[in-house]
């Protein structure tokens, strides 16, 4: 898997597809891009070049923390970052849930970089905002606080990276568990700020500035709730919507290997939507 050096982090990454307009699709949570590469690979199939990757503290990529920066705003410079490298730029972005989030911060922090946008399970709303911040940053400055790094270290998913990148172990002991604690703070009580925002950290204003070309694909459980993709849909100035369920079940989230269930679906929807937006654009070119 080729390896790419950005902003000093060393990221994992691949592209399916060898020809083609670029796309660069992210999974949710800090999930690896393997869970996301079955649906990457049925859009490589329509004639793409799909970049997927590892963001930084996921996969096998480098573990990196304590940024004053909010972690899905790292993670946008990120990958605006690997795109630049790969002289993919501009390209269509996209992801699920996390990666939904990230997709939209590139295209506000890098204006002319997205050509347009490929969203799903959009997350909003309060009850999504507390769930997450104690799932992706609460538990593990519990575990700080009562077990130093030595206990991070177990927790599942540090666990995981630790066996992808075995170098991680000694980044994460290295760390003062007092630093790693205030980094992880600092990310939770801006993660918890953006539970009243249309979507989580980003303003209906952000929203209606970005006028490039949208396809968004609603969740349906208590955290990616229908009603999140219907209002994104409704404040992108040039977004269209595709409902694949029209009630929230009465769980947290969908697993993503249920939601995976939908790749046929999901896929179909945005190559129909890429050969109609990008059509226009490659007549002028």
């Amino acid at each position: 898997m080729p390896t790419a050096s950005v902003h000093g982090v060393a990221i994992e990454y691949e592209v399916l597809g060898s020809n083609g307009p670029w796309v660069a699709l992210a999974p949710g949570g800090r999930r690896p891009m393997t869970s996301v590469r079955p649906l990457a690979q049925k859009v490589a199939d329509a004639g793409y070049r799909v970049l997927v990757h590892d963001r930084r503290n996921c996969g096998a990529s480098d573990i990196t923390i304590g940024a004053k920066e909010p972690e899905n705003e790292i993670w946008a410079d990120d990958l605006h970052e690997l795109l630049r490298q790969l002289d993919a730029l501009p390209a269509v972005v996209g992801g699920g849930s996390s990666g939904c989030r990230m997709a939209l911060l590139l295209a506000l922090r890098h204006p002319g970089a997205v050509s347009a946008l490929l969203l799903w399970r959009v997350t909003a709303g309060r009850y999504a905002a507390e769930r997450l911040a104690r799932q992706y940053y609460g538990q593990y400055i519990e575990a700080a606080a009562k077990g130093g790094m030595a206990a991070v270290c177990e927790m599942e998913h540090w666990r995981e990276r630790i066996a992808e990148r075995p170098a991680n172990r000694d980044l994460l002991m290295k760390m003062d568990a007092k630093h790693f604690i205030a980094a992880m703070s600092d990310w939770s009580e801006y993660f918890v700020r953006g539970g009243d925002l249309p979507v989580l950290g980003v303003s209906e204003v952000e929203l209606r500035s970005i006028r490039i070309p949208a396809c968004i694909i609603p969740g349906n459980d208590r955290t990616h709730r229908v009603e999140a993709g219907s209002t994104l849909a409704g404040l992108l100035p040039d977004a269209e919507l595709h409902v694949l369920f029209r009630e929230n079940l009465d769980v947290d989230v969908v697993p993503p290997e249920e939601w995976q269930k939908t790749d046929d679906r999901s896929s179909a929807i945005f190559v129909k939507f890429l050969g109609r937006v990008l059509a226009p654009a490659a007549s002028r070119a």
